[in-house]
């Protein structure tokens, strides 16, 4: 918009100058590449200016009112301010695709997630929750607005539910992302919340958790098909040391000595990995431990006969490994 007191001589000038560019192409690299046209006017720009722009490709529109700066290759993180920009003022990215954001879940790619303080309508690419956030419960990251870990964590239990809250929740421990609000006293604060309950069972459970880190939908599975039949939590993705080698294996039940892995194609579909695995339970069978491997059918299919198995192996290997330590 023109302001009242400027020549439009003048304006036109700046609009025309290298430097005005520069400037957009300042901010658009705070932005991930992306610049609203609301920041655009702020800054001194004709509605003109931004139409001739889009016409010659400098500007290529991603929503209504938000733009690529002279590119068209767009990362998620760049989706994601994209949609922040395009929800108006106060919005920040929230839930799913917050907790991607901050590196505690995997994903992130499809629709966005964003939480906006007046009620408005969603769309194809963006998912808008009407909430009103209190100041503490929102940041920036990686220059996106977006709710805090432990806020995203509690969004997301409500929205997925138990297994993907309990998968965040461990990786925000384990990478150590605190905020100013804990997610006990998330819990406190947020009592009618549809995710309080669900986090706090998930606390609950991870109070006498073995620990380690959630690495594929397979191993989020897991945790509650093991709680369901009652069976004992490995420590997940551990090191063990044999010989001059040491490998990361997906569970661990130390005192029997029994290792899980988890099995899916996309970490074991070549023959290279294949013979890379079956060449590392050779050596860690020669060392006392017992290795099962499981599937995801496996889980899903027959997880009666699954359990009553894992059930079997851990009573016998462990009663095995303890007989081998009689004097």
């Amino acid at each position: 918009m023109t302001a009242p007191d400027v020549p439009v001589c003048a304006i036109r000038t700046r609009e025309r100058s290298p430097g005005w560019d520069e400037s957009v192409g300042t901010l658009a690299s705070r932005q991930h590449g992306v610049v609203a046209r609301s920041q655009l006017l702020a800054m001194g720009w004709s509605r003109d200016a931004i139409g001739r722009r889009v016409r010659s490709g400098r500007l290529r529109p991603i929503h209504r009112g938000v733009y690529a700066v002279g590119h068209s290759a767009l990362t998620r993180r760049s989706h994601w301010i994209a949609a922040v920009l395009a929800s108006g003022p106060d919005a920040v990215l929230s839930h799913g695709t917050a907790a991607a954001l901050w590196g505690i879940r995997n994903g992130g790619s499809g629709r966005v997630d964003i939480v906006v303080p007046r009620s408005s309508p969603s769309t194809k690419a963006i998912r808008k929750h009407n909430v009103r956030l209190p100041a503490d419960e929102v940041t920036v990251h990686e220059g996106i607005p977006v709710t805090s870990a432990a806020r995203a964590v509690l969004d997301l239990a409500a929205d997925k539910g138990a297994a993907a809250a309990e998968a965040a929740a461990r990786e925000m421990e384990y990478l150590g992302i605190y905020g100013p609000v804990s997610l006990p006293s998330l819990l406190e604060r947020h009592p009618r919340h549809r995710g309080t309950p669900i986090v706090a069972g998930c606390l609950d459970r991870l109070k006498d958790d073995p620990g380690g880190r959630i690495r594929s939908p397979l191993e989020e599975l897991f945790l509650p098909f093991l709680d369901t039949h009652r069976i004992l939590r490995p420590r997940l993705n551990a090191w063990l040391t044999v010989g001059h080698e040491r490998f990361q294996v997906d569970c661990l039940w130390p005192d029997a000595r029994l290792i899980g892995e988890l099995d899916g194609f996309k970490s074991h579909g070549t023959k290279r990995s294949f013979r890379k695995d079956r060449r590392r339970d050779r050596r860690l069978g020669a060392r006392g431990f017992h290795v099962v491997r499981i599937t995801e059918d496996q889980v899903l299919g027959e997880p009666s006969e699954l359990a009553a198995d894992l059930h079997t192996l851990l009573t016998i290997v462990r009663d095995n490994v303890r007989a081998s330590w009689q004097p």
